[in-house]
């Protein structure tokens, strides 16, 4: 058993070279990053609505979703901030299974990872192109966030990952908000512990190189619900649940206190359809209490053109081949209540 080098690999500098972001699209990336920056740093009372397929699976469909999502964006832009989700990177749970664009930009052909790092690319700055939007992603390998961090306007960090000491220092460089979930056991002060590394400096080794890193302040918690020994899953969406976590976050020297609620995963249980009486419940807590109303900058919602999920090669447009979705007829309802009632 070993492990078998294939190729080496585009650097990021040629990838960049290949697929390049355009001035405009740079000066516009500093206008939306500053938007979302003031969220965080609490100087805007904006809502940020994280919302998207579970994964990008299909550009076309993908350009699709995003394109309506700006039309709503315009309407309700007073009020919420809307960043796509356009993930291109899967975790799987025992490793099997659909791992992404990233890894396969046809998911019925072999992994291809030359072709997945230039396939992502060009997907960011066609949603940038076509939209304006600049996307959010997953950071589930540190050592490719070289190839979109000119792209992207939010990261999140996964609750297999947020404890990885990779995961945060590569964090702590990042110039864009990064959202670290609790870890599927549910415990607070591994998140809180990990917010409190990525906010800080850091030297380490990265592609091969010593960096240092400066710290980033707006990283933060993402309640994701989380499973217990019998693998029954916990929400942590709650009043009581929210009111908790500002309590330990005071105990932490943080610059930028803040949380993102995710409404599907473990505080779901996977039903997509409770997505929205779950954001609204959030809403209510912020509505009912000034603390929560501060701590809670936006939510997470899995979202696509057709409801559920479908199995990899029905060829269903715009269904998930992952985790289930909101349709886009009940997405659009949701974004309309979120803006009617944050």
């Amino acid at each position: 058993m070993s492990i078998n080098f294939v190729r080496t690999l585009p650097s990021p500098e040629e990838i960049k070279e290949e697929f390049p972001l355009s001035k405009e699209a740079v000066e516009l990336k500093k206008e939306t990053d500053e938007k979302i920056r003031k969220v965080f740093t609490g100087e805007s009372d904006k809502f940020l609505a994280v919302i998207g397929p579970c994964s990008a699976d299909n550009e076309d469909a993908v350009l699709d979703y995003v394109t309506r999502l700006a039309k709503v964006q315009e309407k309700i832009k007073d009020k919420v901030i809307i960043i796509p989700r356009v993930y291109t990177n899967k975790p799987r749970t025992t490793g099997d299974g659909y791992k992404g664009m990233l890894h396969q930009p046809d998911p019925e052909k072999a992994p291809d990872m030359v072709a997945g790092i230039k396939a992502i690319r060009k997907l960011h700055l066609d949603v940038i192109k076509e939209t304006g939007f600049f996307p959010a992603d997953e950071m589930l390998y540190p050592e490719n966030w070289m190839y979109c961090d000119d792209t992207l306007a939010y990261v999140a960090i996964g609750a297999r990952s947020v404890e990885d000491q990779q995961h945060r220092l590569t964090a702590s460089g990042m110039d864009v908000p990064v959202g670290m979930k609790n870890p599927t056991s549910g415990g607070y002060e591994i998140m809180l512990n990990s917010v409190h590394a990525a906010s800080h400096p850091h030297t380490f080794i990265y592609r091969g190189s010593e960096v240092n890193t400066s710290g980033n302040p707006l990283t933060h918690t993402v309640l994701r619900g989380a499973v217990n020994k019998k693998g029954q899953c916990i929400p942590n969406y709650h009043y009581e649940d929210i009111l908790l976590l500002n309590e330990l976050y005071a105990e932490h020297d943080l610059k930028h206190p803040a949380t993102i609620i995710d409404s599907n995963h473990s505080n779901s249980n996977k039903k997509y359809m409770e997505q929205i009486r779950i954001v609204e419940d959030v809403l209510h807590s912020r509505a009912m209490n000034a603390d929560i109303r501060k701590l809670v900058k936006g939510v997470m919602v899995e979202s696509y053109i057709e409801p559920g999920s479908q199995k990899i090669g029905e060829h269903i447009y715009g269904k998930s081949i992952t985790d289930p979705c909101l349709s886009w007829e009940d997405s659009e309802k949701l974004l309309y209540i979120i803006a009617e009632k944050c």
